[in-house]
């Protein structure tokens, strides 16, 4: 898969609208079963298929019977991911798409700064600079104005 800068920010925004999509949908599916939790659930389930089977043909298979042998803290991941997948789901009729997504992207933004100054996860630490900060900040003026 190439990795230049470029298809990764197109990849990434591309999947940015997939976020946007995703909690509308699965809050429709949510009203239909009459469950956030089993819209959730059945989220989940859906993508844990497609990701298997793409793992068995990419040849990643083998790598999944190593799962038990990682650090326990990284398998945090889908959890943190179910949680934001009900979350989403369960917010979008309250909040509205937009500001749900603004909201979302702030709380990603807030960690993100955290994770990059203090290096978590093994990356390298990066300063919290006055403009990364700003850009927070408009994020979060962003999500105000889009209650209006």
């Amino acid at each position: 898969m190439p990795s230049a800068p470029l298809f990764a920010a197109i990849l990434i925004a591309v999947c940015g609208s997939f976020i946007a999509m995703q909690a509308p949908i699965n809050s429709a599916l949510g009203r239909s079963i009459d469950s956030t939790l089993a819209a959730a659930t059945i989220s989940f389930g859906v993508g844990f298929f497609i990701l298997l089977a793409l793992s068995i043909v990419h040849g990643d298979g083998p790598a999944l019977a190593r799962a038990p042998f990682v650090p326990k803290y990284l398998l945090i991941g889908g959890a943190l991911g179910a949680v934001y997948v009900w979350s989403a789901l369960w917010a979008v009729p309250i909040l509205g798409v937009l500001t749900t997504t603004t909201v979302l992207i702030l709380g990603q933004m807030i960690a993100a700064l955290l994770i990059d100054h203090f290096g978590f996860f093994g990356l390298t630490p990066r300063d919290v600079s006055p403009q990364r900060v700003l850009a927070a900040v408009l994020v979060a003026a962003g999500a105000v104005l889009s209650r209006y």
